[in-house]
C-alpha cells in the first residue's frame, strides 16, 4: 500500500490525498509528528531525495527561525537529532509506494508519472 507522510493541517498534504482517492490509488495517511520516523528512515528518505538540503523545507517558518548554528548540521547524526525535534522541516509529502520507491512533493504530473496514469 501506498504511504503518504506529511501533516495533517499542510495544503499540499490535503491536495495530494485527494489526488489519491480521486484516482482511487488505495493508501494510508502518516502524520509525521505523531509517528515519528526511524533515523534509518530519515537516512532512506535523504538518499532518495538527493540529499539532507533537497529533503528539508527551507522556505518553512520552522527552518527561518532555527539558530543560525542549527541551520549547519555537519554529519547525518545531527541531521537526524534536528529532524527528530522538528520533523515538520521535512518537505511534503513524503510518498513510499509499495516497491520502496521514495518521492517528495507533489504535483498532478508528477503524481501522474508516480503512479503510471
Amino acid at each position: 500500500m501506498t504511504i503518504l507522510f506529511g501533516l495533517k493541517n499542510c495544503d499540499t498534504c490535503k491536495k495530494a490525498l485527494n489526488w489519491l482517492k480521486r484516482f482511487g490509488i488505495e493508501h494510508r495517511f502518516v502524520d509525521y509528528r505523531d509517528e515519528r520516523q526511524s533515523p534509518e528512515t530519515l537516512v532512506a528518505w535523504k538518499d532518495a531525495a538527493g540529499g539532507w538540503d533537497a529533503l528539508i523545507n527551507k522556505s518553512s517558518t520552522t527552518w527561518r527561525e532555527l539558530s543560525p548554528n542549527r541551520k549547519t548540521p555537519g554529519s547525518d547524526a545531527e541531521w537526524k537529532l534536528l529532524l527528530k525535534e522538528y520533523p515538520q522541516l521535512v518537505r511534503r509529502p513524503v510518498v513510499v509506494l509499495d516497491d520502496g520507491t521514495v518521492a517528495q512533493g507533489f504535483s498532478d504530473n508528477g503524481f501522474k508519472k508516480l503512479f503510471g496514469i
